[in-house]
């Protein structure tokens, strides 16, 4: 008997509405994704993840797999399959996304979050972007080998998990520290914020991310003295911890350039015809357009308080101050930037770091890059392929910890002008249709070939 696989239900067209675009399979399958609301409010927190993992397992049994689910706890759910290898000697590659999202406030979007409506030639909605979309492509890339009776060129790990935007402690962490068999053989991985297009000096390149900031989310709390609002009280918890914030927020960490940012700079240069030594580092970075804002933030150490929460009633001064600062250094450099923000907070603050994950580099040369480049030139073939630091993280800092180098590459061609990075965690999320078909191919053409 076929497969059934799970479906969401299908919106009604609005009346007048013209009719929907024939979609390529990518398209279809992120949609369905999309319709899967896996909010992840993190704290443990989310829906959906069974769901859509459920969805997930259908369609790889489908391809002729025999795929694992594994929940970390009830409903938080991870799905996990192989594929043989046409050359068993080489080493296995994990290809992997996550199913879970950010929340989004439907009174902010212009359309339903979680409807997967098409307009405009694009699929819209939250986790079109992040990273339903490479979600899809990795599904479909590799049912496109499978059905022509083909193999990839070595063995594939393929990993859908939860939990990812909480920092994957039900998911890839969980599965890392109970599961590391799953992942034998495995050297390298390929997942999200890479791949994508932009246009420097004229001239179409795609970032390849090859690195990661190190992640530190820390809670301050302050002490004071709880009293009457009308009292003069000079030991305030919430003025103590505004200071600190202040200082915190205001923090211009200095310009330090890794191997990965300074192969960056010199390829950003090269398009623009300049001498790098000549011109800024954030200069250079601004030369990306949209994609500057991920890029500026990989040449330093970022400090961003993100909450604060103190007192429950207007005129009672709280004993208690509490707020949250996400900060993101080089890698390496964790243990110099808390010293710095210990020294800046002072000694009447105490600071709890809430969750911590390592930085990475990977090679930025080797026979991997060779592959994602040539790939790329078969569907693009003036592109030039840039290495970069990401400024957030990936689940690929979990898979480090069993040796493996992590790579960001969802490829996509994207027209000039879609502020692409924007969509990440931002509002009317979506992604070219077109962009899909074109990332579907070039991932099928970069397993069978590495």
């Amino acid at each position: 008997m076929a497969e059934t696989l799970p479906t969401t239900p299908e919106p009604v067209p609005a009346p007048g509405r013209e009719p929907a675009p024939e979609l390529d399979e990518t398209a279809i399958i992120a949609r369905d994704l999309i319709r899967f609301d896996t909010t992840n409010h993190g704290e443990g927190r989310s829906n959906g993840e069974r769901e859509a993992a459920e969805y997930v397992e259908a369609r790889l049994r489908a391809m002729g797999l025999d795929p694992v689910m594994h929940e970390s706890a009830p409903r938080r759910a991870n799905v996990v399959a192989r594929v043989p290898g046409a050359n068993p000697d080489k080493p296995a590659l994990v290809l992997h996304g996550h199913l879970d999202v950010v929340p989004a406030d439907p009174r902010n979007w212009s359309v339903d979050p979680f409807a997967g409506e098409i307009r405009d030639g694009m699929l819209w909605g939250r986790g079109a972007v992040d990273m339903k979309d490479m979600d899809a492509m990795i599904l479909t890339a590799v049912g496109d080998i499978l059905a022509d009776g083909r193999l990839p060129e070595r063995e594939l790990v393929l990993g859908f998990f939860a939990d990812e935007e909480a920092g994957g402690l039900y998911g890839a962490s969980w599965l890392v520290d109970q599961h590391p068999e799953l992942f034998a053989g495995a050297t390298e991985a390929i997942s999200e914020v890479g791949g994508y297009s932009i246009t420097v000096g004229g001239q179409r390149a795609y970032l390849l991310q090859t690195g990661e900031k190190s992640l530190i989310w820390v809670r301050l709390v302050a002490h004071g003295t709880a009293a009457h609002g009308s009292r003069l009280v000079r030991d305030n918890a919430v003025t103590k911890l505004a200071e600190a914030i202040a200082r915190i927020g205001r923090r211009e960490w200095p310009i330090r350039l890794t191997g990965t940012t300074r192969e960056l700079l010199a390829a950003i240069a090269g398009a623009l015809g300049v001498d790098p030594e000549q011109v800024s580092p954030d200069e250079l970075a601004l030369a990306t357009g949209s994609a500057s804002g991920f890029i500026t933030a990989t040449l330093r150490t970022t400090s961003n308080p993100t909450l604060l929460q103190a007192g429950y009633k207007h005129n009672v001064i709280p004993d208690r101050a509490e707020a949250l600062v996400d900060i993101r250094t080089l890698p390496g450099e964790e243990d110099a930037v808390l010293a710095e923000v210990a020294e800046l907070i002072g000694p009447d603050i105490e600071i709890q770091i809430v969750h911590q994950d390592v930085g990475l580099e990977a090679p930025t040369r080797g026979p991997l890059v060779d592959a994602v480049t040539t790939a790329l030139h078969e569907h693009d073939p003036e592109a030039t392929v840039f290495p970069y630091l990401l400024s957030g993280g990936t689940d690929n800092k979990s898979l480090s910890r069993l040796g493996i180098d992590g790579y960001g590459f969802a490829p996509l061609r994207l027209p000039d002008g879609l502020d692409f990075p924007a969509m990440f965690h931002g509002v009317d999320e979506r992604v070219p249709l077109d962009a899909l078909v074109f990332g579907r191919r070039v991932l099928r053409d970069l397993l069978l070939a590495y």
